[in-house]
């Protein structure tokens, strides 16, 4: 029997374009696992490995109008969101590449022997070193910062840690060309193109948890299927870190004084956050708790007016636009549930954006409403209207976890008078990025960032943007009494590759 073909479709239209590749069987998967795993020693080098990750960045934006116009054809995000995610991209590996320079990461600690300390200290090194061979499942929505060359795979292979992606069905052309560069550039750097491989399929997703040599895994997706791999990977005979990113609704709360201050901003603000990409972006506020009474009032018109100018958009697929129309249509069909801008669908293959409205005091308690505090992939927000504080926090203590949780305060409150530190008390357990008087949509590359929350936001603590990604594919690893000639360089007193270190309590250089 034939493997099942790997087609590009374009969202535009619904229909196939080429035949990218074939599905990849479990010996495939196999093979590819084998391949990075034999290759992980190409990577221990410091210097080569940044030399690679700055020859992918320059090998990924020369190809740009290349890249863009494949992306863009399998997307329909279009070129100027798809430009700038490109340079995102490369200035993401570029990044990891300055930090495997400056090796902080690697944590080096060393003790000398203590016999005055109760109990006594014998001689202890630590660092820390890569887990192996990571399995990265691409995302839909981010062709190229969360899929073949993004944030999973910059921060795996910085850490030393090959990397065999299962590309996603949204954009499998994209995913061939990125995956052709990233080889170029391992061939020029001196080492085996097999540091990264790319296989295609559902079952090859699968198969690829399973992988006795996979050490890791880094997914980007749903809450029904990251957990399905969570799952898997915590049944092996041998668990693995999972690090998911599954969904998040990014709750934004209005205080009345800031709906009575800057409604009109407040409400076009809204409006460009949840229409951004289509409303496809991980970290579009889905849940908005805006007052009662004249300031909220001028905010929902507000918002209703930037909506209706935002116009149709197509989205990732006709699966995703399907599931979009029905899951707006069920929500709107609840009871007191208005639709200012009735969302849903456009034209035969687009759909139109809007909000639904939706008194608080139906989310404060357990019932059929609860829909409404799950996520709805696209264009879309609920406004939750609030007659008291005591509403607020009721929705609030109701809420799963988050990528980001939001406020919007009066000019007094961000000074410090009113409650503004308490609802930043109420949002910080919630979100692992809390933001106040903004917008979540747009995650910076920055050392401080990140991208992650309690469950179901992720399945771990760790953030999938940001300088500390690179933790999640490393361990600890302490030697003791170890002679000197016997150490690895990193642990040497004359510290050879001038790495940051403590020594006995304090900072080295």
């Amino acid at each position: 029997m034939s493997a099942a073909q790997v087609w590009s479709v374009d969202p535009r239209t619904g229909k196939r374009r080429e035949q990218v590749a074939v599905e990849a069987t479990a010996e495939d998967v196999d093979r590819a696992v084998r391949a990075a795993h034999a290759a992980r020693g190409a990577l221990a080098d410091r210097t080569v490995r940044a030399a690679f990750l700055r020859t992918a960045a320059d090998l990924l934006g020369g190809a740009e109008d290349r890249l863009v116009a494949a992306a863009d054809a399998e997307t329909a995000l279009g070129t100027a969101r798809l430009t700038g995610e490109l340079a995102r991209t490369c200035f993401q590996l570029r990044a990891f590449a300055d930090i495997v320079d400056e090796g902080d990461f690697l944590g080096v600690i060393i003790d000398h022997p203590d016999d005055t300390a109760t109990p006594p200290i014998p001689d202890l090194r630590r660092y820390k070193v890569p887990l192996g061979v990571v399995a990265v499942y691409s995302a839909s929505n981010f062709p190229f910062a969360f899929s073949v060359p993004g944030g999973d795979t910059a921060s795996a292979l910085a850490a030393g840690c090959p990397v065999v992606v299962k590309a996603h069905p949204d954009h499998p052309a994209t995913s061939e060309l990125v995956a052709a560069l990233l080889g170029q550039a391992a061939a020029q750097a001196g080492i085996p193109q097999a540091v990264v491989g790319l296989v295609h399929g559902f079952e090859a997703g699968v198969e690829l948890v399973k992988h006795p040599l996979i050490a890791a895994a880094g997914f980007t997706g749903s809450v029904h299927g990251g957990r399905a791999l969570f799952d898997a990977a915590a049944a092996r005979p041998v668990p693995i870190p999972f690090h998911g990113e599954l969904g998040s609704l990014n709750p934004v709360v209005v205080t009345e004084a800031a709906a009575a201050e800057r409604a009109e901003q407040i409400g076009t603000g809204l409006a460009g956050s949840m229409t951004l990409g289509t409303g496809q972006f991980c970290v579009k506020p889905g849940l908005v708790l805006a007052p009662t009474g004249a300031g909220g009032d001028d905010l929902v018109a507000s918002l209703a007016g930037a909506v209706k100018d935002a116009g149709e958009g197509v989205l990732l697929d006709h699966r995703m636009r399907d599931n979009f129309v029905a899951g707006v249509a069920e929500r709107a069909a609840l009871p007191d549930v208005e639709a200012p801008v009735t969302p849903g669908a456009g034209g035969e293959h687009t759909v139109s954006p809007g909000f639904l409205t939706v008194p608080a005091a139906r989310l404060a308690e357990e019932g059929a409403h609860d829909l409404l505090l799950e996520e709805c992939f696209g264009p879309v927000t609920v406004v939750a209207r609030y007659d008291s504080e005591d509403e607020v926090t009721a929705v609030l203590s109701r809420l799963p976890g988050n990528l980001t949780a939001t406020v919007h305060l009066s000019s007094r409150e961000a000074a410090g008078e009113g409650r503004g530190a308490g609802i930043l008390a109420e949002l910080t357990p919630l979100a692992g990025r809390v933001l106040v008087n903004g917008w979540p949509t747009g995650v910076a590359v920055a050392p401080a960032q990140h991208h992650g929350g309690p469950y179901p936001a992720t399945t771990s603590t760790s953030t999938s943007v940001g300088g500390t990604a690179v933790e999640r594919w490393l361990r600890p690893v302490t030697y003791q009494s170890t002679p000197e000639a016997l150490l690895p360089p990193e642990l040497r007193d004359d510290n050879p590759l001038g790495l940051p270190r403590r020594v006995d309590g304090r900072p080295e250089r």
